[in-house]
């Protein structure tokens, strides 16, 4: 019996070995989480049998299980590569089915797609088209290479200072060409919808009546319609328009685009002092761009940016989670399975519920600790050296009743 039990005892410091030899082989891998090993006592009784005079039958290795805390994230130069900071894991879906990983290592693959290493699809939540994401659904995530569609401008904020004292011009009648025939002007950007850029020059001629100026719109030289009054009160804020709007008629920008219908608030506009001055210059439209980068906020947002300065969400990052972490099934390649033990992933988005933030540019580190996995490795073994000399004293014993005359 004193074999047996010994040789179970071998047994379980091989398991110990074992767990701890697969920890720090893995103490550099990321995502990692090290595993424990649980083991229980073995008794051989029956129903009649008197516990108090029964010994035990050795020792069993009952299970292995995996510890979930937290890595600690070491920074890289990828934006693709995320880090979860709490708890969660990242959704990928490969040509065996869904599975779960905590290794945020992911790249672009041929075909546009956010992949690990094992050419998995990172899921998100597609965008819905007004600012929010679609939970209800899981899609690939897929950077957009083409270029990003132009806008032609249509909106203007217009916020200058015109001088309360400024005299009539002393040419007439206006004359873009003549600077004697105008106070002042300011010139902006703005797009058809082609995305080709034009310069819109606004004019400001002062007008007899006071507090009055007359202001004309030119587009690429080109006069839009005629001049629009603008009025202030006699404390230098604008009084007409009334809604400080003015629209101008369609203009054709001549480059095979289509009509450009342009309104400019003045609302911002004042009259105060002697000195003329451009605060705000604002408008809707912008160029053709180009993809330029891509960025995940901490929330699991994607966002790709372009270089006439315009983002688009491409998706939020899914997150799972499970009632019990320790039931998933490992695949290898640090990436876990659901079963029936773990329960059914519960999926959502980064920073709600109790999902963790996510962090780019990062990789969470394996979470074993290498000073306390040497400490494990001594402790087993010394333990397989202790049933060792079990064994040996067990055969000096069988030896010594054989030799019994």
């Amino acid at each position: 019996m004193s074999f047996r039990i010994a040789l179970s005892g071998l047994n379980a410091a091989s398991a110990h070995l074992d767990v701890t030899a697969n920890n720090i082989a893995n103490v550099n891998t990321a995502g990692f989480k090290g595993s424990r090993a649980a083991f229980a006592d073995v008794y051989a009784t029956s129903n009649n049998d008197v516990t108090k005079t029964t010994p035990g039958a050795g020792v069993r290795l009952n299970t292995i299980t995996q510890e979930f805390s937290q890595g600690n994230i070491d920074f890289t130069d990828n934006n693709l590569d995320l880090a979860i900071s709490g708890e969660g894991f990242f959704t990928m879906k490969g040509t065996s089915g869904v599975t779960y990983t905590r290794a945020g290592s992911f790249s672009v693959d041929r075909d546009g797609f956010v992949v690990n290493n094992n050419l998995e699809r990172l899921q998100v939540f597609p965008p819905s088209g007004d600012g929010n994401f679609s939970t209800g659904s899981l899609s690939d995530l897929e950077l957009q290479v083409s270029e990003n569609a132009p806008k032609s401008t249509e909106r203007a904020q217009i916020g200058v200072n015109l001088p309360a004292n400024a005299p009539t011009p002393a040419a007439t009648p206006f004359d873009p060409s003549l600077p004697t025939s105008y106070n002042h002007a300011t010139s902006m950007t703005v797009y058809d919808s082609l995305g080709t850029q034009h310069t819109a020059t606004l004019y400001f001629v002062k007008d007899a009546a006071a507090n009055t100026w007359n202001q004309q719109l030119y587009v690429d030289n080109n006069a839009v319609g005629g001049f629009n009054t603008v009025n202030f009160s006699n404390a230098g804020e604008l009084q007409t328009p009334a809604s400080g709007l003015i629209t101008y008629p369609s203009y054709d920008p001549g480059t095979g685009a289509a009509a450009m219908d342009l309104s400019f608030d003045f609302t911002a506009s004042t009259q105060y002092g002697k000195e003329f001055g451009v605060n705000n210059l604002q408008q809707d439209g912008f160029t053709t761009g180009r993809l330029t980068g891509i960025e995940v906020d901490n929330t699991g947002i994607v966002s790709a940016r372009f270089t006439n300065g315009q983002s688009k969400q491409l998706g939020k990052v899914a997150m799972a989670s499970f009632s019990n972490p320790n039931g998933l099934q490992q695949q290898g390649d640090t990436s876990w399975a659901e079963t029936f033990a773990s329960g059914s992933p519960r999926v959502g988005e980064a920073g709600s519920s109790n999902f963790g933030l996510l962090q780019s540019g990062a990789l969470e580190s394996s979470n074993v600790d290498l000073t306390s996995q040497l400490v494990e490795m001594i402790t087993a073994q010394r333990n397989f050296q202790a049933n060792t000399q079990m064994i040996s004293t067990a055969d000096a014993v069988t030896q010594a009743i054989i030799n019994i005359r």
